[in-house]
């Protein structure tokens, strides 16, 4: 199942210093937000386009990790995460900066959701609750190893799970499970006890959706055994401090390299700008992404940012030269 490398190998968990980051950024006041707090890019999402859209294929950034994907007359949802905080309870842990949009009861109906992993910011509770009771049904889960069961007591009706490199059609897809370097964790309890991943869909235009992950070399692998991906979702944020950070999540200059690795048609960036996580201001991320893509000689419009709640189709989006090209 676990093609070239085992979960094993490819765990991003730092060995230690923990402790020594948490009191580093207490002596350093990290991370540090303006006075008068953020400002960021909201686009109004046409709400009735993407409630009866069967046709065209588009791309809409909800916030965090979260996509909705409309692909051959299906809606995706990848990692819901639709709630005012990234932690187990609702008064505690790391509080969102900027509503998801659209909102959760807004979307349309969701017909497959795809999870990278358990983390709090990437898997919310109360979010797939809210899916499983759509008007209209459950949507199918396709989950890494492991969260089957988690996902069943959520009422969920059906759960796929897969390890890396397996593969499974729903309707005119593929969906292909794919390796990413990071971890799990929902308890002290639990660690590593799940899988992560990255999902490929493969239909009318093949998409990477990365989910969370830092820096390896299997991008290049999944080049070799996929093909280039026509879109690809990279994160962009939560990189800093790099000496804690440098396993389990990439920098912007690393998304870039992610994209050439993959000779990604288009990629976008996600995984910023929601949840003060780590060490860099929430907003740094697109300004860093706009400097590598410089140094590496690739247009600006190679790797986008979009608003939250901004619709593109994808088949307009693309051009005729991958980032592998260049």
């Amino acid at each position: 199942m676990h093609r070239g490398r085992r979960p094993e190998d490819m765990r991003g968990t730092p060995s230690g210093g923990f402790w020594r980051w948490q009191w580093q950024r207490w002596r350093q006041g990290l991370p540090r937000e303006p006075a008068s707090g953020y400002r960021f890019a909201v686009a109004e999402p046409d709400l009735a386009f993407l409630g009866a859209n069967r046709r065209w294929p588009t791309v809409t950034w909800i916030g965090h990790s979260t996509l909705l994907f409309q692909l051959d007359g299906l809606n995706l949802l990848t990692d819901p995460q639709f709630s005012p905080r990234a932690s187990p309870a609702p008064f505690l842990g790391p509080r969102r900066r900027v509503p998801p949009v659209p909102p959760l009861q807004s979307l349309p109906h969701i017909d497959v959701v795809l999870l990278s992993h358990n983390h709090y910011d990437h898997l919310d509770r109360a979010s797939i609750r809210s899916l499983v009771q759509q008007p209209g049904g459950s949507p199918y889960f396709f989950t890494p190893h492991g969260m089957g069961r988690w996902f069943k007591r959520q009422g969920a009706g059906e759960v796929v799970e897969m390890d890396w490199w397996s593969e499974a059609p729903f309707r005119d897809l593929r969906l292909h499970c794919v390796p990413a370097r990071h971890w799990s964790a929902r308890t002290a309890f639990d660690r590593n006890r799940s899988l992560w991943c990255g999902w490929v869909v493969r239909g009318s235009f093949q998409i990477l959706f990365v989910g969370d992950t830092g820096y390896s070399e299997q991008f290049r692998e999944i080049h070799r055994q996929l093909g280039p991906m026509d879109l690809a979702a990279i994160p962009i944020g939560h990189y800093e401090p790099r000496w804690f950070m440098q396993a389990s999540h990439v920098a912007p200059e690393e998304a870039v390299q992610i994209a050439l690795d993959l000779h990604a048609r288009r990629a976008i960036g996600i995984h910023w700008g929601t949840f003060p996580l780590t060490d860099e201001p929430l907003d740094e991320p697109p300004r860093r992404l706009r400097v590598a893509l410089e140094t590496a000689g690739l247009p600006a419009d190679i790797f986008l940012v979009l608003a939250r709640g901004e619709t593109r189709r994808i088949d307009t989006l693309l051009s005729d030269s991958p980032v592998g090209s260049h």
